[in-house]
Formats: structure tokens, C-alpha cells, sequence
């Protein structure tokens, strides 16, 4: 684990750098608070950072105020060395930034344990951060396709209309459905079914532009949103789309064999709610599978 040691002392440096490398630490050393102030920005800064209270350019405090304001990073654990009594400062300057504090004289017993207890509370925070992923995954995504969920998909078209009336820009709605699903369950199992779900999934995704997302709606359905996407770039991307499905067949276990998709498209601007752009998707959709299979149709609000 990385630690950075900022002591404007060159001996108390030094020997705090020795104590760490000997007992496994990645260290590296400031000589002052905005030496450590610049180690610990960026991605790969140190983990824990044991700061001098009194350095010249920053303080200790300083730094840590600093570091706590920043948004949107790992945390840091923060151990002060002072020479101040414990007590003066017990309710006052270190205890609203810093995690520890260590009074000097210490003694290289006491550090190692501090450093021990640190390194533990870091170790739960990332085990904590990792299970708060993975259940917003959990959440936020489709278990089949690994695609956003209902809920997560329309939550991103509303963003996306507030965004777009802020540029005055345009929005679509692409909604997709896999010609013949009931048919293909019923044919050839459900797990068959999955298997076509989960390769259109992967399909359409590597269709569409970097910006738009895609979620599964429903069933076989699938929702397209796509921001700054006039009529002509619509039919284009649902075009694309239509012919990279059915250029190959589908592989399963249950053997080879083509599938279509149905396409509905609402292209409308910032001044439509999300409800009556998904529903003039789903009328579009609703005209295309009435027209027969692999089949595109548009209505603009």
C-alpha cells in the first residue's frame, strides 16, 4: 500500500521513510504542505498520508481540508503528527479533516499500529464501495442482456430531454422488437430464446453511437435513445441496425436460424414529456409489426 510521509524535517523524514519501507510500504515524501498537497492528486495518489501538522506552504490541516473538499476521489486516510497536547486541539482543528492524529514523541510500535488499524479501515471501504457497485449493477441493469433496465432506460430519457432543452436540440426514440419471440420460445425453449435476446443485445449495442444508450423495455423489446438524432439519421440508424440483425444467423444450442426485428420510431425535441415520446415509439412499432415483419415505421411529435 502506498503512504506518503510530508515532514518539513529532513531527519524525521528520512527516518519515517526507513520505518515504512521496512515494514512493506510503497512511501514516497513531500517536504512541505504543497509538495504533499501535489502527491495527492490524481488517480495513483497515496493511500494513507502521515502529514506534519507544521510545514511552511500549507499546513498538515490545510492540506487535509483540501484533500476532503475534493470531489470524487478514493478516500485517504489521514494521520497528523503533532507536538501539540492532545488536548488543546480536541474539539478545534484536526478532528473535523484528519482520521488519526499522532502526538510526538511516538514510538515506532505505536505508528506501526496506527498504520495497522488504517490500513484495515481502507481495506473495508474498498469492500464496501465494491458491494455498493455491484448492487447498483444489480439495480440498474438487466440480468439477461447486461443492458440498462426499464427503470434506468427512462430515467436516461428524461435526462436526456432536460439536457436537450438546455441545447435546443433534437431527440429520438428508437423501440425494437424481435419478430417472432413467442414463436421461437415455443419452437425451441426458452433458454433458445434467452440466447437470441442476449446476441441482439450485443448486436444492436455495438450498432449505435457511444452516446446513445440502449436499454431492454420489455419481452424482446428494446428502447434506443438517441440524443442530436434528426428524422434522416433516425431511418439511417434504425436501417443499420435492421440489416446488421439479419445479415447472420443466430447461433444456439438449439441450432441456427434467422431472426427479424420490427422497428418504431418517435422523433421528437426537449418540449415532449418522455411518456408521449415512448408511446408515439410504441405506436410506430405497433404500425411496423402490422406491416409484416422486418419492418420500420416513423411518427414525429
Amino acid at each position: 500500500m502506498k503512504v506518503l510521509v510530508a515532514d518539513d524535517e529532513p531527519v524525521n523524514r528520512r527516518l519515517l521513510e526507513i520505518l515504512l519501507s521496512k515494514w512493506g510500504y510503497e512511501v514516497s515524501v513531500a517536504a512541505d504542505g504543497k509538495e504533499a498537497w501535489r502527491h495527492l492528486q490524481g488517480a495513483a495518489c497515496p493511500r494513507i498520508a502521515i502529514l506534519d501538522w507544521m510545514m511552511p506552504e500549507l499546513d498538515g490541516v490545510e492540506v487535509c481540508r483540501k484533500m476532503r473538499e475534493a470531489k470524487n476521489r478514493r478516500p485517504v486516510y489521514v494521520l497528523l503528527l503533532t507536538a501539540k497536547q492532545a488536548t488543546e486541539d480536541a474539539n478545534g482543528r484536526y478532528e473535523s479533516v484528519a482520521d488519526d492524529y499522532l502526538p510526538k514523541p511516538y514510538s515506532a510500535d505505536e505508528l506501526k499500529a496506527r498504520l495497522r488499524a488504517a490500513k484495515r479501515i481502507l481495506e473495508l471501504e474498498d469492500q464496501l464501495h465494491e458491494a455498493s457497485e455491484a448492487l447498483q449493477v444489480e439495480t440498474s441493469r438487466d440480468t439477461l442482456t447486461g443492458l440498462w433496465n426499464r427503470s434506468s432506460i427512462l430515467e436516461i430519457l428524461q435526462r436526456e430531454i432536460h439536457r436537450g432543452g438546455r441545447q435546443n436540440s433534437s431527440l429520438t426514440i428508437l423501440m425494437i422488437d424481435i419478430d417472432d419471440l413467442r414463436q421461437i420460445n415455443h419452437q425451441h425453449g426458452h433458454l433458445a430464446g434467452d440466447a437470441v435476446m442476449r446476441e441482439m443485445a450485443r448486436r444492436i449495442r455495438n450498432s449505435i453511437r457511444v452516446y446513445d444508450s440502449l436499454g431492454r423495455y420489455s419481452g424482446g423489446q428494446f428502447v434506443i435513445v438517441s440524443p442530436d438524432c434528426d428524422r434522416s439519421g433516425a431511418m439511417s440508424q434504425a436501417q443499420r441496425i435492421q440489416s446488421i440483425v439479419s445479415e447472420e444467423t443466430f447461433k444456439t444450442f438449439k441450432g441456427d436460424f434467422p431472426v427479424t426485428i420490427s422497428t418504431g420510431i418517435a422523433v421528437g425535441s426537449s418540449s415532449h414529456q418522455a411518456d408521449e415520446l415512448i408511446s408515439a415509439a410504441d405506436a410506430a412499432l405497433a404500425e411496423a409489426r402490422k406491416a409484416g415483419p422486418n419492418r420500420i415505421e416513423m411518427l414525429c411529435k
